[in-house]
């Protein structure tokens, strides 16, 4: 018969004293003096508090809950001179899956909460007071997609990169946009020095305006030609990858198959063991390689 299923929180959140609640690790003066712990007490003064705090009850400990998940936010309220939060009340005392693995908002997503903001009736200065940032860096997030194709968007949508980045890539023509997105996404690069490398390689017929200043201290007119030559084969080179990339996957699970069963046969085995033990070795080597990289690849 199929056991019930555990409830994972009660029911309710509970306003609970800031006093009951007892900290499974100490935020310390440095990680306070982060612009994370900042931004975190200015979106508190600003907005409240957004999620609530994850707790679990200690049993015989007299009302008083261990916190599992939101440390630096009762920190942050406790600064501010609160004496009470909401709490979502855990059944179990693990805080391992709170918060391990988040996903940070890529540059993208960020443009496209602070759109949502504005269009709700949010004023850039509200922003920029629940984020701890300037109304300038509001307002080129908000700006952060024009002049951008929409095709490059989409490739740079999960990426974390630079506003210069952005800034930079506005100098180029769709078609360039969309090929220096696809480098960075190849090279894993998403640095405004590495936007201005491609940007120097840039032909003249790709850019928005020629006559523009894309120089870098130290290139020459030489250099910068010879920068586009290899970009051009980079982007080939990176072009060849993706097109046979399946096929060759294909191959080597294929050929790791074959070479697994071949050792894996006595009869083979020990033929190698007796008259060619350098060539088993390096079968044996081989399969290992393989098998590490099918691994990595899973």
């Amino acid at each position: 018969m199929q056991s019930e299923i555990v409830r994972a929180f009660e029911d309710e959140c509970l306003m609970l004293k800031l006093d009951d609640l007892v900290p499974s690790k100490l935020v310390s003066k440095p990680t306070k003096a982060t612009k994370k712990f900042e931004q975190i007490c200015c979106s508190i003064a600003e907005v409240g508090l957004v999620e609530p705090i994850v707790v679990h009850r200690i049993k015989n400990g007299k009302g008083k809950y261990l916190i599992l998940d939101g440390h630096m936010r009762v920190e942050a309220l406790q600064d501010a001179g609160e004496t009470e939060v909401t709490c979502l009340v855990s059944s179990d005392d693990e805080g391992y899956t709170y918060n391990k693995r988040v996903n940070r908002l890529s540059t993208v997503q960020e443009h496209f909460m602070v759109l949502r903001a504005i269009d709700n009736g949010v004023s850039e200065k509200k922003i920029a007071k629940a984020l701890g940032l300037n109304i300038e860096s509001i307002r080129r997030k908000r700006d952060l997609l024009k002049g951008i194709c929409s095709e490059a968007v989409d490739i740079l949508k999960d990426a974390k990169f630079a506003m210069d980045t952005a800034g930079i890539l506005r100098r180029m023509t769709p078609i360039r946009q969309i090929e220096v997105a696809e480098l960075m996404v190849a090279t894993n690069n998403y640095s405004s020095s590495y936007a201005k490398a491609l940007l120097v390689a840039t032909k003249s017929d790709q850019l928005l305006d020629p006559t523009g200043n894309r120089s870098i201290r130290g290139v020459s007119d030489d250099d910068r030609r010879k920068m586009e030559r290899e970009v051009e084969e980079l982007r080939r080179d990176i072009k060849s990858v993706e097109d046979h990339y399946g096929t060759n996957m294909l191959k080597l699970v294929v050929a790791s198959g074959y070479i697994s069963r071949l050792l894996d046969n006595g009869n083979v085995s020990k033929y190698l063991d007796r008259h060619h033990q350098e060539l088993r070795d390096q079968l044996y080597s081989l399969q290992e390689s393989i098998d590490a990289d099918l691994g990595a690849n899973a």
